[in-house]
């Protein structure tokens, strides 16, 4: 479809859905225009106008076309209205609303032989078709989802990503398929071991998080002297983190926190990151200042106001075209490479030679 051709289809889907939203102000009585870049909608209101133009607004009009635009286009849904300025001298036309949108929309990555694919993998972790994480540019990753939405499967994934760039150090609680994972590939892992009280538990994890923050204290007087020294990346992974925070002593949690914390701040310049998993990331599972970190945000299963309130505190999911099945959710990925918008995730199917992983 040829770009005249796109603009008079948006013109027309949003007059017809809008009509009585903007009091009967259309395209026809020159109350707006419609525009494209290569990066975008672009809904241009003629001022003054005799309706509001504000979030509700924005958010009225994503949902047109996002609907309107599945599957040429997904827009990027924004967490309140965007507005660009235009270049142009008319007062009345000098700015718009804008709504970033993809080509096409999200593909899942399928991978025939895991094993071969992460030898050849380098700092960039594929997520999906024509989406990757640099790994140099990750603070820490939060991964959530309620049980059954695929969190385990695709920790693995990250972890057979992450071997060969990284070194690891998994925490499972659950002693389930991440232990099972690290002890085939001789990763530490940490676990709790028979007539060991929960808190003994997570002392022994504290002594751990105690090291990373030594390490991050050591890389951070060598960068002083030499910005540019290589430094090999250190990650501490962490399942289901709320079997954590719960019914332990009060000041062996508070010094969990702590170095989490501290760890969540300091660690991106001397590349040691944190990933955590769990169902819900609430205040009782983790800080608000860990979670606010965290510039990788996935959210699987059941996607709506409830389960993205944590990760997503002032998003609005509402439109936004969720694949369905097993192993989708929400993307956010916060970095200079990505723009701050979040974006419909499949995750990867992976195989090894022998099975399904």
């Amino acid at each position: 479809m040829k770009k005249d051709q796109l603009i008079n289809y948006i013109t027309q889907s949003v007059d017809m859905a809008l009509g009585s939203d903007m009091q009967g102000e259309t395209s026809y009585t020159n109350s707006f225009s419609i525009d494209l870049d290569k990066g975008g909608v672009k809904f241009i209101p003629r001022m003054p106008a005799g309706y509001l133009i504000d979030n509700n607004l924005y958010q009225r009009i994503f949902k047109i076309l996002n609907a309107a635009l599945y599957p040429r286009f997904t827009l990027l849904k924004q967490n309140n209205a965007y507005f660009i300025p235009l270049n142009t001298d008319d007062i009345h036309v000098q700015r718009a609303l804008y709504f970033p949108w993809k080509i096409g929309v999200a593909k899942r990555l399928v991978i025939p032989d895991l094993k071969s694919f992460v030898t050849s993998n380098t700092n960039q972790i594929p997520i999906m078709k024509d989406l990757s994480i640099n790994y140099n540019k990750v603070t820490s990753v939060a991964i959530a989802g309620n049980s059954g939405s695929g969190k385990s499967y695709h920790l693995t994934y990250w972890l057979e990503c992450l071997k060969t760039i990284s070194t690891l150090i998994v925490v499972d609680p659950k002693m389930d398929e991440p232990t099972r994972w690290a002890k085939i590939n001789d990763i530490k892992v940490i676990y709790p071991e028979n007539n060991r009280s929960k808190s003994d538990f997570v002392a022994q994890i504290n002594s751990t998080l105690t090291e990373c923050l030594n390490l991050i204290h050591k890389r951070q007087r060598e960068l002083i002297d030499n910005p540019t020294l290589p430094l090999r990346h250190m990650t501490v992974v962490i399942d289901e983190i709320l079997a954590l925070s719960e019914g332990i002593n009060k000041n062996i949690k508070d010094s969990f926190f702590a170095l989490l914390s501290q760890i969540a701040l300091l660690g991106r310049a001397t590349h040691v990151h944190l990933i955590l998993v769990g169902q819900r990331f609430d205040h009782l599972s983790v800080p608000t200042s860990i979670r606010d970190q965290a510039n990788v945000r996935i959210q699987l299963g059941n996607i709506n106001r409830k389960t993205t309130q944590f990760l997503f505190p002032d998003l609005d999911p509402e439109g936004i075209v969720i694949p369905t099945g097993k192993g989708t959710g929400l993307i956010q990925i916060i970095d200079d490479q990505h723009p701050y918008q979040v974006l419909p995730l499949l995750c990867p199917t992976y195989y090894s030679k022998e099975k399904l992983l």
